[in-house]
């Protein structure tokens, strides 16, 4: 039971690590979705300060706006290079990124007019981004910060010199100002806002997607201890049968009868198709009955693989393609053979007369693909292949074919495709890494 509790823990790990994976992923999308903002930012203000200047003849401090520009522009710089190579971005490192925006439009505030700037409103930008990047807490700080900074400013500020002979009047101006203010608020926060509410809706939708998972494997584990323990519990009466068959071919009354040693015989190959089969369990589940996984060509694995199912199924006609020319040497376990055993058997059921297994291969893959003659699977099943239960036998505990072959085809690194054939029934493939496979002996230096 401790070696049971040890998988679960290992299990529940991963998917914490996996968790982990995908909040640091939206982190860094994020974090580049700041980094774009400030140079849309830096645009801005070289916009602004050109039309200030040529165009109103406004007196601007522009040594010093161009010295905070300067600093902003190299900040941004140095992110994107950090944040290009660093995919890990907790909340402490977006607020500090936030916290310098607030300072650097601080800072430009201060030189041109502090309160009565009417881009004080952009602090309101600072705001509701932090409302949707940052925890509470410190979007709260961000609301004191920018809260202080506006106190500031009101007080302490160089107030803008205006051209004398100018056309222009200020109330005019600041009206202008607050329009323009307003569109690029409006403007930015349907950008940045839109983008980033897709990325948080991204990471929880892979979030959910892993604590399926994680629920589906936790499953898994269920169901193969459960397999382990009946596995256990099927050696013993097995092994005694085997025993009393033995003794029954010697002993006289049956020894002379041929018709009955031919039924005992056939009873010891079916007994030693079970112990196989209780065998195969016990490998899948990492408790070998004193075999392991062998070298061999993935051509001669294959065809063992059908040899073996075809004769021990009622398939009328069976057809096996394979189109890999090439010899691999690989070392498959029974896990891989189980999974095609899995999905053969399932459109066998539904498709006695006619069953096509093919094998076939790109640079990278390889492609394990099924196909029969049934009624196909319904839009409803298609939607939801791969989960438990999800099956149109209408039997207790049918759908759970699909379900472990997808998940031991994920384990191994591959997928799981199903699909309805044009000319009828379905098609199920398979697709396994072809280099996680292949052992080192092949692979070029």
């Amino acid at each position: 039971m401790a070696i049971n509790s040890d998988i679960v823990s290992i299990r529940q790990g991963a998917s914490a690590f996996d968790e982990t994976n995908v909040l640091n992923e939206t982190g860094h999308k994020n974090m580049l979705h700041l980094i774009h903002l400030r140079w849309l930012a830096v645009g801005g203000q070289i916009a602004t300060i050109l039309v200030a200047t040529w165009g109103f003849g406004i007196q601007l401090p522009l040594f010093n706006m161009l010295a905070v520009m300067v600093c902003l522009i190299a900040f941004n710089i140095g992110s994107h290079l950090r944040w290009h190579e660093e995919r890990v971005v907790s909340n402490r490192e977006l607020f500090l990124a936030m916290l310098v925006d607030i300072a650097s439009l601080t800072a430009q505030l201060y030189f041109t007019g502090g309160i009565n700037n009417p881009f004080v409103f952009l602090f309101l930008l600072q705001v509701i981004l932090s409302a949707v990047l940052l925890r509470a807490e410190s979007t709260w700080l961000v609301v004191a910060i920018t809260t202080l900074c506006l106190a500031f400013l009101s007080i302490v500020n160089k107030p803008l010199v205006w051209p004398l002979n100018s056309t222009y009047k200020l109330a005019d101006l600041y009206a202008t100002g607050l329009v323009i203010c307003f569109v690029l608020n409006a403007a930015l926060l349907v950008i940045f806002i839109t983008r980033i509410g897709r990325n948080l809706r991204a990471g929880d939708a892979a979030l959910a997607s892993l604590r399926q998972r994680a629920a589906e494997e936790e499953h898994i584990v269920r169901m193969g201890l459960l397999a382990s323990g009946a596995a256990h519990e099927l050696g013993t009466p097995l092994a005694t049968m085997s025993v009393v068959l033995g003794d029954w071919k010697r002993m006289p009354q049956f020894s002379k009868d041929p018709a009955m040693l031919e039924e005992i015989e056939e009873i010891e190959g079916q007994l030693l198709r079970c112990k196989s089969i209780v065998s195969g369990i016990l490998l899948s589940a990492g408790e070998t009955r004193g075999e392991s996984s062998s070298k061999t060509s993935l051509n001669e694995f294959f065809e063992s693989l059908v040899e073996e199912w075809e004769s021990s199924r009622p398939a009328q006609y069976f057809e096996y393609t394979n189109s890999i020319d090439e010899e691999f040497t690989v070392a498959f376990d029974s896990t891989v053979k189980q999974m095609v055993f899995n999905v053969l058997d399932n459109a066998l059921e539904v498709s006695p007369n006619w069953l096509r297994f093919e094998v076939s291969k790109n640079q990278e893959q390889l492609f394990l693909t099924v196909a029969d003659q049934g009624p196909g699977f319904r839009a409803d099943i298609l939607e939801q292949v791969g989960t438990p239960y999800n099956s149109s036998k209408g039997r207790p505990g049918g759908g759970l074919g699909l379900f472990l072959v997808m998940n031991v085809a994920r384990t191994l690194g591959g997928t799981l495709t199903v699909n309805n054939r044009k000319e009828g029934g379905a098609e199920v493939v398979i697709a396994l890494p072809l280099n996680a496979m292949i052992l080192q002996e092949n692979k070029s230096p």
